[in-house]
């Protein structure tokens, strides 16, 4: 489900008009999930119907540097640093709730001159392979669960994160989790929160406190996977906003504190058949279809390779950690919070898969597009999954990469996910990806010069 469905560009003006609006923010993700763009007066909005930005600007590591001498980006983004052309997807349109003036924000899909979308803008990626899905008659639903620390503000980056203090004064010190008196500690906070995302129709759900301290959860109610994209980009954008009012910091990365749990994007996942709504997850008698335990088989067989996409930063792999809260192998069981793909109890209608190796530090359209893609791969290719986990999966091997090199090389050594994600989408990413852990590596750490300064 977009935010607004089956709005036209005409609705969209006459929505503007009704808000009174004066600017809008013209949004596109690049591939680290952050926001690009431009802000343009409401009349030359109207009037141009779109914007120019350099392709490049989707070609950036998160530190805004790009990749020299990388064959593969070299063939995939132009050496003239050509323009694309966004247009904006009304569907989208919505208000900044903390602007001062009456001001719209709105997303943008990323065309070439030619008309052709930009095929490694990520909600490109995310469109192709709803495409597949839709050619058999097949419509993905997902539901993420979103985890984030609220923590004190933290200008110094040499200096750990803290927790925040909440309306009693204190920082938290000990384990929380489910706690309701300590989501109560930032009520003011989290008004301001469910206040913004209901001016903007993100349709959240339940607000839970995690295990860590200020670690906490929203999750989203379930629908149509490019729309919950959209959502959750915004809803990183208006928790940052929120915290900021309130004199501290909210982080979606995947490890901010040592000796505290990782934080994940656990994505909720079943497929309904277009033309009678049910889940084809399920058989006629109520059992488990072949097709789901395909699904899961899939999971199992891609995943790590596609470990680079639902964990992008060297800090994502420290979450990876045995007994953390977070899976370390592609296990699967029913209602088993320790395996990587767990099966929650529920209806005929509502059986599905949770991914719950994905982090919160994960672009969106990429994760739900690389999730299903998975998913569908072991649904064409009929692939069985291993039998089901039910004791500790953490008492088991590990399974997945551990670092970001040994996922860049599976990601680009796997041809089926490269088909279906698309060639240049992976050149560009990977390059991207290899810079980055490049940048890491001239950092050097507290634990180096604590533990190797004297004593080596």
């Amino acid at each position: 489900m977009a935010i607004r469905e089956n709005f036209s560009y005409t609705d969209m003006d006459l929505w503007l008009n009704e808000k009174r609006v004066t600017e809008i923010e013209c949004l596109v993700p690049d591939l680290t999930g952050v926001a690009r763009g431009k802000i343009l007066p409401r009349g030359k909005f109207t009037q141009e119907r779109g914007m120019r930005i350099p392709e490049a600007v989707l070609g950036m590591t998160v530190t805004g540097n790009y990749p020299t001498e990388d064959a593969g980006y070299d063939r995939a983004i132009s050496s003239t640093d050509r323009d694309m052309i966004l247009k904006a997807d009304p569907t989208t349109i919505t208000m900044v709730p903390w602007a001062t003036d009456p001001t719209a924000q709105v997303i943008h899909d990323c065309y070439f001159a030619d008309g052709r979308l930009v095929d490694f803008a990520p909600r490109s990626v995310l469109r192709r392979v709803l495409k597949l899905y839709a050619d058999k008659g097949w419509k993905p639903v997902v539901a993420p669960e979103l985890e984030f620390y609220l923590t004190a503000k933290n200008i110094d980056p040499d200096l750990p994160l803290k927790a925040p203090v909440g309306r009693s004064g204190r920082a938290e010190t000990s384990r929380q989790v489910y706690s309701i008196d300590a989501v109560n500690e930032f009520d003011p906070l989290f008004e301001d929160i469910y206040d913004y995302c209901d001016l903007m129709g993100l349709d959240v759900d339940t607000l839970i406190h995690e295990i860590g301290a200020g670690q906490m959860e929203i999750n989203f109610l379930h629908g149509e996977p490019l729309g919950l994209a959209d959502k959750v980009f915004f809803f990183k954008r208006t928790l940052r906003e929120a915290a900021l009012k309130h004199d501290m910091y909210a982080t979606f990365m995947a490890k901010p504190m040592a000796g505290e749990p990782g934080s994940a994007m656990h994505v909720h996942q079943s497929v309904v058949d277009a033309s009678t709504g049910k889940n084809i997850f399920s058989s006629e008698d109520g059992s488990a279809s072949p097709l789901f335990k395909h699904y899961i088989g899939g999971l199992q067989r891609y995943m790590p390779s596609a470990m680079a996409i639902v964990a992008p930063y060297v800090n994502s792999y420290r979450r990876i950690v045995r007994h953390t809260a977070a899976p370390i192998n592609i296990q699967w069981g029913m209602d088993n919070r320790t395996v990587g793909f767990r099966v929650p109890e529920s209806g005929v209608q509502d059986r599905r898969v949770e991914n719950r190796i994905i982090g919160a530090d994960a672009n969106p359209y990429l994760a739900l597009a690389v999730t299903l893609a998975c998913g569908y791969l072991g649904m064409v290719d009929q692939l069985d999954p291993t039998p089901m986990t039910t004791d500790s999966a953490y008492d088991l091997k590990v399974e997945l990469p551990q670092g970001l090199p040994e996922a860049l090389q599976l990601l680009r050594g796997e041809d089926r996910l490269r088909s279906i994600l698309g060639e240049r989408f992976i050149d560009v990413y990977a390059a991207i990806k290899d810079l980055e852990h490049q940048e890491f590596m001239t950092v050097i750490s507290p634990w180096e010069r604590e533990h190797l300064l004297l004593h080596v």
